[in-house]
């Protein structure tokens, strides 16, 4: 199929080692010989003289190296024709080797390539003469490839790249481009391009190597093989800085007056006179609604509001037929929304060298801000003298409110002080009665009449200084998780046979009310003190209601609460139907021993326990009153914002064992009364008992007695305290039971008013048969 296509023109076989070599009749033809040899035995040299005689030295060391190395052959040359004339062939074989690489075997076939090289030399006509076209053309002349290498390119692109042929053809810009965002930016071009298969005029900004950089229009095509397949892309790139130039400065030059005319935020207008027209700036759309650049002089005096119309037209004219150089007014310019804004505008008129008005340029102002921002300035100036007024009065408020937080504090510091010694001194009275009432055990009614008498007087002047205590903060607290509605409930009856039968009760309890952390017996007395104070506020009967509900307060202004601190509260109000108080007994009514009772009838305790107990618990209480209206009283205590662990069922108490155990009880306290009851007390009760009068003695005798096993101490002592007795004892004997007393909670056994865990404490004064089960519950621990 290959003769018969004319691409293989005869074939031979040489043998080398005896040098004979046999052709065909095709063969013999194309190398313009007789055909009729090919029927015979020829050596190589019969046919090399066919071979063109430039040609000849090539060929025959093209055989010889075949010959030496073996292996495939080629190799192009001319030989003479029929015609005499010469042409191109291709020799093509193969040289076969034996086993000591002498050659033994040589064929090969001749394959006519005239027509190829035709094509050749066409095709290198063709590229010297693209070459010398795209030398000649100007600035950047290129082709590439469909990854962005370099096929050709002309002098502009050498100037460009800084590098000869040789050194960019093959290479990416990428590879060539000093500067990497350039280049990117190129190829990206270059790649959108192929992509689409559209041509591109676009601007390229370019680097040159010695630092210069100019500004390119380049236009680019794909590239396309014969099948129409993109293989490539061509361009070519003009330098149009200095054009590029010119046009960037009078772009300035119109920024500058764009940005001038922007900056007056006016409407700049220039009327030229002969015809009419006016040129307006963007403030016309800005300003007024206006979204033209370009009217007529009548357009604008048809805006103008009627009453100023005649005036502007007869004052405009007057200047510009007049020998004015510039006029200025104020009037209302119609909006495009219909509406009319005050302006005041102003031009100058210019003429030309006879004096004839050509054109007057202008600027219109619009007004209406700045007398709306006038008339706004003064109602703020209204306003801010309301606000001052306000303030004013308000830092009043707060200065007294100061006054009289500082001043119910001092009071606190005195009243916890004094019931702190007073307790002391009961303590000393109310044990020992206990004691004689235990001696004489009925055998005397007459005396045990009057130790009834004396003990509820001592007992009431206890209850007095626990409110004093409630008063200043200073009575220990043991908070627990609270659901105030059960607590509230679970008080009715107790509130009815308080209240009597001339007030009647109502209880309204919020559905999925927050749980609060407070000390729930307090909290009940803190409930029935202001059930037992709305009772005696209304003598003649009326209806007392106890309401709880959730309450969050957002902003410390909010008017529903006022003063009450931002937060979620769980709200206790107590209300009456009852007198009411005036506004300066209102002022006093959290006020330690401030009564409007009558003598005898009141201490003056009960909202001033209220308040301290409100306070030490973290909340807040409110007073709200009207004369003739009644009172309501709001208690605040913060939301429980942690797992609820309710507290436990109180177990009841263990009385004391008959005759008391084995135990040995270390008694500590610097107050020498106090000390002989708790010794004499503990006796009666049977347990064994040592006394020391300080922390030093104390730990003498701890170690003097090793089998101690409850450390009974005062708090507040010289020198060093109760707690701090108990970490040394402790340490010396960690399984010792420890029991505190004290007639004051601003100690170390109270963190902000809370009772420690894990503390066993009683409080002074103390009864034989209240010490007895704390003690119990101290060694029982």
């Amino acid at each position: 199929m290959a003769l018969a296509a004319g691409a293989i023109v005869g074939t031979w076989f040489w043998d080398v080692a005896n040098d004979r070599l046999t052709i065909d009749e095709a063969l013999a033809r194309a190398f313009g010989l007789d055909p009729d040899i090919a029927h015979s035995t020829l050596r190589l040299n019969e046919v090399m003289g066919a071979v063109h005689p430039d040609d000849r030295p090539g060929l025959a060391a093209a055989i010889n190296a075949a010959v030496q190395h073996g292996g495939r052959f080629a190799h192009q040359y001319r030989t003479r024709s029929e015609d005499g004339g010469y042409h191109w062939l291709e020799r093509i074989g193969r040289v076969d080797l034996d086993a000591s690489g002498r050659p033994t075997g040589f064929p090969g076939v001749i394959i006519d390539i005239s027509e190829r090289r035709r094509f050749e030399r066409e095709r290198d006509d063709a590229q010297q003469l693209l070459r010398s076209f795209v030398e000649a053309a100007p600035g950047v002349v290129y082709a590439k490839d469909r990854q962005g290498r370099i096929l050709i390119g002309n002098r502009g692109t050498t100037d460009l790249i800084g590098l000869p042929p040789d050194q960019y053809v093959g290479r990416t810009d990428a590879e060539l481009l000093n500067d990497a965002v350039q280049a990117a930016a190129v190829m990206a071009t270059d790649e959108r391009i192929m992509s689409s298969g559209q041509s591109e005029q676009v601007e390229e900004e370019v680097s040159f190597p010695d630092g210069r950089r100019a500004h390119w229009l380049s236009t680019k095509s794909p590239l396309r093989d014969a099948a129409g397949a993109v293989v490539g892309l061509v361009g070519t790139s003009l330098d149009i800085t200095d054009r590029k130039s010119a046009q960037d400065a009078h772009r300035e030059i119109e920024e500058r007056y764009r940005l001038a005319a922007q900056a007056t935020n006016d409407a700049i207008w220039d009327w030229r006179i002969s015809d009419g027209q006016v040129i307006w700036n963007e403030a016309l759309g800005s300003l007024f609604g206006h979204e033209t650049s370009e009217t007529t002089a009548a357009w604008w005096l048809d805006h103008i509001h009627p009453d100023d119309r005649g005036r502007i037209d007869r004052d405009i004219h007057a200047v510009v037929e007049g020998h004015g150089s510039s006029w200025s007014d104020e009037y209302r310019f119609r909006r495009f929304d219909g509406s009319y804004a005050t302006v005041f505008d102003r031009g100058a008129v210019l003429r030309n060298a006879d004096g004839q008005p050509v054109r007057m340029i202008g600027a219109m102002l619009d007004l209406s801000e700045r007398y709306a921002a006038e008339a706004r300035l003064k109602e703020l100036n209204e306003q801010l003298e309301s606000r001052v007024r306000e303030e004013v009065a308000e830092r009043l408020r707060v200065e007294e409110a100061l006054r009289q937080s500082q001043k119910m504090e001092a009071v606190g510091h005195l009243t916890g002080g004094i019931a702190h010694d007073f307790n002391n001194m009961l303590a000393t009275v109310i044990g020992p009665l206990d004691l004689l009432e235990a001696r004489l055990a009925g055998s005397d009614p007459r005396a045990a009449r009057y130790i009834e008498m004396a003990m509820d007087s001592a007992t009431r002047a206890a209850q007095l200084t626990q409110r004093l205590l409630a008063f200043s903060r200073q009575q220990p607290l043991q908070p627990t998780a609270v659901d105030t509605n059960k607590l509230v409930a679970g008080m009715s009856d107790l509130l009815v046979r308080s209240l009597g039968s001339s007030v009647q009760l109502e209880t309204v309890l919020a559905g999925g009310l927050w749980w609060t952390h407070a000390d729930p017996n307090q909290l009940e007395n803190v409930i029935l003190n202001l059930a037992v104070n709305a009772r005696d506020a209304m003598p003649g009967g009326g209806r007392l209601k106890v309401e709880t509900s959730n309450c969050a307060i957002a902003s410390s202004f909010d008017e529903t609460h006022p003063g009450v601190a931002p937060g979620e509260y769980v709200l206790i109000a107590v209300s009456d139907t009852g007198s009411g108080m005036p506004p300066e007994v209102l002022a006093k009514a959290f006020d330690p021993f401030y009564t409007t009772k009558d003598v005898g009838q009141g201490t003056g305790l009960g909202l001033s326990q209220v308040y301290g107990f409100v306070q030490q618990s973290a909340g807040q209480v409110k007073l709200c009153s009207d004369v003739g209206m009644g009172t309501t009283v709001k208690v605040y205590l913060p939301r429980l914002q942690a797992e609820r662990e309710p507290a436990p069922a109180v177990e009841p108490r263990t009385a004391p064992l008959p005759g008391g155990g084995q135990e040995l009880i270390l008694v500590v306290d610097d107050e020498p009364l106090v000390r002989q009851f708790s010794v004499e007390a503990l006796t009666e009760l049977g347990y064994q008992v040592l006394a020391a009068e300080g922390a030093a003695a104390a730990l003498e005798l701890m170690d003097m007695h090793p089998r101690i096993d409850l450390l009974f101490t005062d708090v507040v002592m010289p020198e060093v305290n109760g707690r701090q007795l108990a970490d040394q004892a402790l340490a010396r004997r960690s399984d010792l039971k420890v029991l505190f007393t004290t007639g004051n909670s601003r100690n170390a056994l109270v963190d902000e008013g809370v009772l420690d865990e894990n503390v066993h404490l009683i409080g002074k004064p103390f009864t034989v048969s209240e010490l007895a089960t704390r003690v119990r519950a101290a060694l029982n621990a």
